[in-house]
């Protein structure tokens, strides 16, 4: 909103969805919040309301802008389109006003006796309902212009109203959950449903009474009812039970009802939820879930268009191309799903956290793969963020108390290092950072007499502080990757060291960087450095044979202990009611596993288990005879034989009590 048209295209050449994205009508939005949303009857312009200030907003389709905005004095409930376009329009506020517009901007302005919520516009008589807080139906005549007498109703309040556009019967929707018909021809009731009654149903759960919070007709005979406590109730007027009451389990007021009659849809709205269902079933057809609040909902009529005002300043367009078509100002929307139909792209898993093998070993989820909580992708998974949080949690309870230590000393740290530090070594790679500082001191003394610019330290590198913070980064000293390499290391620095030796006397000397030192020839630093090579190959090799000779000694300890550990005899004790049989059982059973499928079955009907026969259709029948009887009686006959065994050890042991000193008794 407040960059620049130039930084917008530069953001729009970066980012991928602000260049998707479509914006059909420029600057479609609020100040603060958008309260209502209509379409004129010619489909030219979209009309909305808001605040703040109060203000109305008129928006050309054919033009894709905004066509006007005037302001009012005071915030508009609602407000109703008289003719085909903008030039007749009523406006009715909360200060009680009733507003009309003309089209060149406010024509006239009157009062109603007490505050009103709603009103609807009778066209063979001209007459405006007005509906609010109050038992009175207030009839302004518009051909007229005075007020008719008030019809009196049984409610205590109407919150909203409807007139059937087929026979012109006027519908009035009370606090107290009723819904009153009204003939504007006699100006008499002719007929009253009870809808708080009707909403509940055996699945729903309410609190308070549910009043009528949206009211709308279709057709002739049916009519939907929205109740304050989340019910839409369809209801046929030759009947006083509704056709099907469909609940949107949020417990919210319903803020509009529409009908789209290609498909029998009926879509409720709350100020959470769009849904869209079958009025005759009541299935669920989508959903839609805004991230702002939604206060109304407007169908553009013959397509798949929807549009909302909600409790933000953006006010939101969807396209459905199930429902109709695209309108004829915005047709190139069908081309474009097409592609998109085409070009299927892939999903980006926002809730879900990529996992390899490993990582759910450790947390001992390995045995959800293949499951529906995982998703195989590329060498791992997908699973739900919520579901690694938890078993992180009991993988390892005491994480956080490990990561809050770790935050709480990295904080006492930094509060040390703003103090004066003495120049001591850090904790890790000590011999690393004194070799670094050692070589960064010379380094600095060439510079300054070559008056160069000094090259950043590691140490004080933010990139590299971590190798002198965690432990994680400690070099192994002895490990056999430093071995071999330490005497390579230790000869380049010792050249190195040599390099800016003979580079200071050239310096001292006056001479050039290029020329060579005096006494000392090209061929004679070539033959010292083939010697430096074959210097370090010999170390690394003397460091081999003492890794060998470690390894020798390590086997060689281990054989040692390997002979003096005796081995010990082993007990084990058989489940009561089971019989030992020998360890060749098991090796039988091995043996006979590693065996085709045919020598097996072979083997089963030698032994009376399996009978294979031939059927009249040519496939083959194979019968299996369990031997469960004689398991059971062998197991029976053990546990007879166990019982009498202890029998007698307990008589013989009650024997030897008898007789003291005689005998021992080994069990």
């Amino acid at each position: 909103q407040w960059l620049s048209d130039r930084k917008k295209r530069a953001l729009q050449k970066k980012d991928v969805d602000i260049r998707r994205r479509i914006e059909l009508i420029q600057d479609f939005e609020m100040p603060t919040v958008s309260t209502k949303i209509k379409v004129s009857r010619d489909g030219q312009y979209i009309m909305a309301v808001g605040t703040y200030k109060p203000r109305v907003r008129c928006f050309d389709t054919y033009q894709l802008s905004q066509k006007f905005e005037r302001c009012l004095d005071s915030e508009v409930v609602t407000f109703e389109i008289l003719s085909d376009d903008y030039s007749k329009i009523v406006f009715l506020q909360c200060g009680r006003f009733v507003e009309f517009h003309s089209q060149h901007g406010h024509y006239y302005k009157t009062r109603i006796p007490k505050f009103g919520r709603d009103f609807s516009y009778h066209y063979p008589s001209c007459d405006l309902y007005f509906v609010g807080a109050s038992s009175e139906v207030y009839r302004l005549n518009l051909e007229q212009g005075r007020f008719l007498n008030s019809l009196q109703t049984e409610a205590s309040e109407s919150n909203v109203c409807d007139i059937n556009p087929v026979h012109f019967l006027f519908a009035m929707g009370t606090a107290e959950g009723k819904v009153e018909c009204w003939d504007p021809r006699t100006r008499n009731r002719v007929g009253l449903l009870d809808c708080a009654l009707s909403s509940v149903t055996a699945d729903t759960e309410i609190e308070g009474l549910p009043s009528i919070s949206a009211l709308k007709f279709d057709g002739a005979l049916n009519m939907a009812v929205g109740t304050s406590t989340g019910q839409v109730l369809l209801y046929d007027l030759r009947s006083s039970n509704p056709l099907i009451v469909k609940d949107h389990h949020y417990g919210l007021p319903i803020k509009s009802i529409q009908f789209h009659h290609q498909l029998d849809l009926i879509i409720s709205a709350d100020s959470r939820i769009i849904k869209m269902w079958n009025k005759d079933t009541g299935k669920i057809f989508t959903s839609m879930e805004p991230e702002h609040d939604i206060n109304d909902v407007c169908l553009y009529p013959n397509s798949g268009m929807l549009m909302t005002a909600n409790e933000a300043p953006k006010m939101n367009i969807y396209y459905i191309p199930v429902l109709g078509p695209a309108p004829k100002w915005c047709s190139f929307l069908d081309s474009l799903t097409e592609e998109l139909e085409e070009n299927p792209e892939s999903t980006v898993y926002d809730d879900y956290k990529f996992v390899t093998r490993k990582d759910l070993e450790n947390l001992g989820l390995a045995h959800l793969i293949g499951s529906s909580l995982l998703r195989a992708y590329m060498h791992g998974f997908f699973m739900d963020i919520r579901l690694y949080h938890k078993a992180k949690m009991m993988a390892n309870p005491f994480a956080y108390e490990e990561y809050r230590r770790e935050k709480i000393r990295q904080k006492i740290e930094e509060t040390r290092a703003q103090r004066v530090q003495l120049k001591k070594l850090p904790k890790v790679n000590k011999e690393l950072a004194l070799k670094l500082i050692e070589e960064e001191g010379e380094e600095q003394q060439f510079s300054k007499k070559r008056k160069q610019k000094n090259l950043p330290s590691l140490l004080k590198d933010d990139r590299f502080k971590v190798m002198f913070e965690n432990p994680d980064f400690q070099v192994d000293e002895q490990s056999e990757e430093f071995r071999l390499l330490n005497p390579l290391v230790s000869k380049i620095s010792e050249k190195r060291k040599r390099k800016l030796k003979i580079l200071e006397e050239l310096e001292a000397q006056g001479e050039e960087e290029e020329e060579e030192p005096e006494g000392k020839a090209s061929d004679a630093e070539s033959s010292e450095s083939s010697d430096d090579e074959k210097g370090w190959v010999e170390e690394v090799r003397k460091q081999r044979k003492l890794l060998r000779q470690e390894e020798k000694l390590k086997r060689q300890e281990r054989l040692k202990e390997d002979q003096q550990t005796l081995l010990k005899p082993q007990f084990f004790e058989i489940k009561e009611g089971e019989e030992f049989r020998s360890f060749k059982d098991s090796a039988k059973k091995q043996k006979l596993m590693k065996k085709t499928l045919e020598d097996r079955l072979k083997l089963e009907e030698k032994l009376g288990t399996l009978n294979v026969s031939d059927t009249t259709v040519g496939s083959k029948q194979a019968t299996f005879k369990l031997k469960k009887s004689e398991q059971h009686r062998k197991q029976q006959e053990a546990e007879k034989r166990h019982r009498q065994e202890r029998k007698a050890l307990r008589r013989s042991a009650s024997h030897l009590k008898s007789r003291p000193g005689r005998g021992r008794l080994f069990h």
